[in-house]
């Protein structure tokens, strides 16, 4: 905790409604907030897993008219929020449900603030920059997770200048948030890994961050425990109805972390691999893990020390320096049991990009200005965030 005078906030949306069954509340949460006429934000992929058309069938059988945006993509643009922007007006949407990942919550949070406070979505690249409440706004999680369904944040991809828009915005959160592991079960393993790991991310950057306190540190700490009691499950079996709703509250608990104690460096430059690869988040994040943590060690040996015990390790008679060192293996471990690429040229070729050494010195220029970087435990110059970059490639 601070050593100087300093307010908490803990943010959170207002009602979360969380476990098996939870989705069948849809049309009545939407109207509980005041809402009539939703546009419904999503992506393909859940319309291909056949998830949108279980919400909708929910909407239909109450008679609740509705506008689909399915356009969202894996790391959601500018473009998306304009053009979900028009649909929204044209069709005279009066609420908003997101349904799917990070993805479709943070372009529904784009859209939202655009329609309410105006401008483009630029304007609200920061802290706090929106002005004005958004309207009735339902956010429907299908992966465990960015945790995007409760959080202040939101992630644009600006395509002129190819990075990606922190956005941290205490209106931007949900008015209702509804977790239900039915919806989650035909996530694929890798995407269940992905998003796993993310989770993970969240709890450890928020774990070490340097405005933690005792109410975030408890969230991160149960978040880590069920991750790594049920990520492996979960990408083994992703019929396990018990692995999925443990990975809900994993992640939902890392979302608690995270929104309040903020990120670190690993987003910070995960961010800019999205923005400049166009590479899938959870991944970016996963992969960063280990490296950006072992940069950080130094900074928070107790924290890293304790992480240790949490993840499994047996710490018993070691100093605290060498049982920190086991949280950094037992990352590594598990990002290796689920298959997660070791290597940013790994990664890159896993989705046809080329990662070079070229493009660390503009990725390392953008990691410096994002916000995230702003509670990372350990200051890092550009070099070591180059270095970081480097060996990590």
């Amino acid at each position: 905790m601070a050593v100087q005078e300093q307010v908490y906030g803990f943010f959170i949306p207002s009602v979360t409604f969380i476990g098996i069954g939870a989705s069948k509340l849809i049309p009545e949460k939407i109207k509980a907030l005041g809402g009539s006429k939703p546009l419904l934000v999503t992506d393909k992929g859940v319309i291909a897993a056949g998830i949108l058309k279980q919400v909708t069938d929910l909407l239909d059988a109450d008679k609740m008219p509705y506008i689909v945006y399915a356009e969202t993509v894996p790391n959601p643009t500018d473009t998306n929020v304009h053009d979900g922007v028009t649909v929204y007006t044209k069709n005279g949407c009066d609420s908003l449900i997101t349904l799917g990942g990070g993805s479709s919550h943070d372009c529904g949070k784009g859209i939202a603030l655009v329609v309410t406070n105006g401008g483009k979505i630029h304007d609200y690249e920061g802290i706090d920059k929106s002005t004005k409440p958004l309207m009735p706004y339902l956010a429907v999680n299908t992966t465990a997770g960015t945790a995007s369904e409760m959080t202040r944040f939101a992630v644009i991809t600006d395509t002129s200048r190819h990075v990606k828009m922190a956005i941290a915005d205490w209106r931007v959160t949900p008015g209702i948030a509804i977790d239900d592991p039915v919806l989650m079960v035909g996530m694929p393993p890798a995407l269940t890994a992905a998003t796993g790991m993310d989770a993970l991310t969240h709890a450890v950057e928020a774990f070490v961050s340097t405005i933690a306190n005792p109410m975030t540190d408890a969230c991160a700490i149960e978040s880590i425990k069920l991750v790594f009691k049920y990520l492996r499950k979960a990408v083994a079996n992703g019929q396990d109805l018990e692995a999925r709703e443990g990975m809900c509250f994993a992640q939902y608990l890392g979302g608690m972390a995270f929104n309040n104690a903020s990120l670190g460096y690993v987003h910070s430059m995960a961010h800019q691999l999205g923005g400049f690869y166009n590479l899938p988040h959870g991944e970016c994040n996963a992969l960063l893990l280990p490296y950006v943590e072992k940069f950080n060690l130094i900074a928070k040996v107790e924290k890293f020390a304790a992480m240790a015990e949490i993840m499994g390790e047996n710490i018993a008679g070691l100093a605290p320096r060498d049982a920190a060192e086991l949280a950094l293996k037992a990352i590594r471990q598990l990002s290796a049991d689920v298959g997660i690429p070791t290597n940013l040229v790994e990664l890159g070729k896993r989705y046809g990009k080329d990662v070079k050494a070229g493009d660390i010195p503009t990725m390392t220029a953008n990691a410096q200005k994002d916000i995230c970087r702003f509670t990372n435990p350990r200051c890092a110059t550009d070099k070591d965030v180059a270095d970081i970059y480097t060996a990590a490639l």
